[in-house]
Order: structure tokens, then sequence, then C-alpha cells
């Protein structure tokens, strides 16, 4: 019984590096020293660290979803629907994280939060642009989301850079009007900047997509991914909310909002309409 267990690896056999002065290490690679101290609460209560590393995290899987979201809509934009499928797939994996992240903020009570909220000053998620970003990459276009960026150049330039592009869901109905489906050029021709204005024509494109899917497969799958990823963006949006309601109630958001009611505004919008109203009249 001894010989088989052991209260430590042996390593003498193996090759492993032990000097990493002149050679790249796994924290030199990843940028660790940086990352781990990028973390500086304002005060000494226990769980304002929980409060920033939940926060930063999910900026660094924004960032992942932004670069998944850019690949996808460049190879919709050569007609390249396979890998877009691929990335898009990869996306709603990295939602998952983001939704079940809220599970441990929730794990911080009211009273520990009150316990350092005031040191958050005007600081509120609302102001985070890399999700300003992906909403308008995604589609919800709002130019005046854009103003409270003003003051810092690389976040104004690339909301910026996303409110003028087409977003994905405009990007989809291009490729399918290339594919010869019957896309009004009112939705594949139009200013970029303005919200989305759903059509009956575009419904009816997609109806005869979903009725017929062997038919119309890659579409129909690209549809469908597109739903499963907005499916997971309401349950982020909604455990956001949850959780938000959990810990501060009812109190007006840090950023100025009027916090859980705000929220509540965000979970009737859509990305991609006509792909959700099709399924009433199939």
């Amino acid at each position: 019984m001894s010989d088989k267990f052991s209260s430590e690896v042996d390593v003498s056999k193996e090759k492993i590096h032990w000097d990493f002065k002149d050679k790249m290490s796994y924290g030199g690679y990843l940028g660790l020293e940086n990352i781990l101290a990028s973390q500086t609460p304002m005060t000494d209560e226990h769980d304002e660290m929980l409060f920033i590393v939940i926060h930063q995290v999910a900026e660094l899987w924004m960032k992942l979803v932004l670069t998944e979201t850019g690949g996808a809509i460049a190879h919709l934009q050569k007609d390249s629907i396979g890998p877009a499928l691929k990335m898009l797939t990869r996306v709603s994996r990295v939602q998952e994280q983001l939704i079940h992240a809220w599970d441990v903020l929730a794990t911080m009570t009211p009273a520990d939060y009150l316990k350092f909220r005031d040191k958050l000053g005007q600081s509120s998620g609302f102001q985070s642009y890399q999700y300003r970003t992906l909403e308008f990459s995604l589609g919800n276009k709002n130019a005046a989301m854009v103003k409270v960026h003003k003051d810092n150049p690389t976040a104004f330039a690339m909301i910026s850079a996303a409110l003028d592009a087409p977003s994905i869901w405009d990007e989809t109905l291009r490729l399918l009007a290339r594919k010869g489906y019957a896309i009004p050029t009112s939705h594949t021709d139009r200013d970029w900047r303005e919200s989305y204005t759903p059509s009956s024509e575009v419904e009816d494109v997609w109806r005869d997509i979903y009725r017929d899917s062997e038919k119309h497969w890659e579409a129909y799958e690209l549809g469908e991914k597109l739903v499963d990823l907005e499916h997971k963006f309401q349950q982020w949006r909604f455990n956001h909310l949850k959780t938000v309601e959990r810990i501060i109630g009812f109190r007006r958001g840090t950023g100025g909002t009027s916090g859980v009611d705000y929220l509540a505004k965000a979970l009737n919008l859509r990305f991609f309409p006509e792909i959700w109203t099709v399924r009433t009249t199939l």
C-alpha cells in the first residue's frame, strides 16, 4: 500500500524546465504580474476583492466575445458561414461563464456591499465600453450612449466604430441577399447608426428558411446560432437584474440609472427580431 500512494509526486525523471531567466515562462506569456497587480481595493472590506475580480473577469470574457463576434462578422462578409458558426458557438460558451458569474457575486450580502459601495463614486457597469461595443456589434444601436465615453479617446473610438459599422444581424441579412433571398434593399443598404426596424419581408424569408430547413440548412443553422446567442444574452441580463435586486434592492445605480428598473427595460430589447417573431407564424 505504501508503494502505491505517496505524499508527493516524483519529478526526478521528468524533463522539467526549471530556469526561466532568459526563457518564456507561463507567467511571462500571460502577463500575470500585471493582471494580478490590477486589483486595488479602496477599503479593507473583505468582499471588495470579490466585486473587483468578478467585474475584471467579465471584461476579459467580453474582450474574447468581441474578438469572436468580430471574426464571425468578417466571415459573413466573405460568405464563409462555417467558420462564423464555430465562432458563434464559442461566444455562446463564453456567455455561459458570464451568466454563472452572477451566482458568485450573489454570495455577497447587501450589508457586505454597503460597506464599500460609497467608494465606487459614480463608476458603474453602465460605463463599460466593451459591453456597449458588443451591444452595437449585435445590433442594439443607440448613438446617445456614446457620449458617456467622450473623455476616453480609446473607448470613444471603439464604440463609434461599432456604431458606424453594420451589426452581425445586418451582415446576416446582406449575406442572405447575396445568396438570392428576398431581403429588401431597405435592410441591406441603410444608415448603420440607426436602430434596426423589423421587416415583415425579412420575416417572410426566415419563415421559408425554417419551413424547409434541409433545403436552407446553412441559413437555418446560422439563424439558430444567433437565437442561441441572444437567448444567453437575455439570461445574462436577467441574472444581472436579479443579482442587483438581491444586493441593493431598488436603489439608484452608482452611474445614475434607476437601477433595477433600468435593467428591466433592457429585457424587452431584441437583436435579431424576425427570427423570434417568425416562430409564432410557422
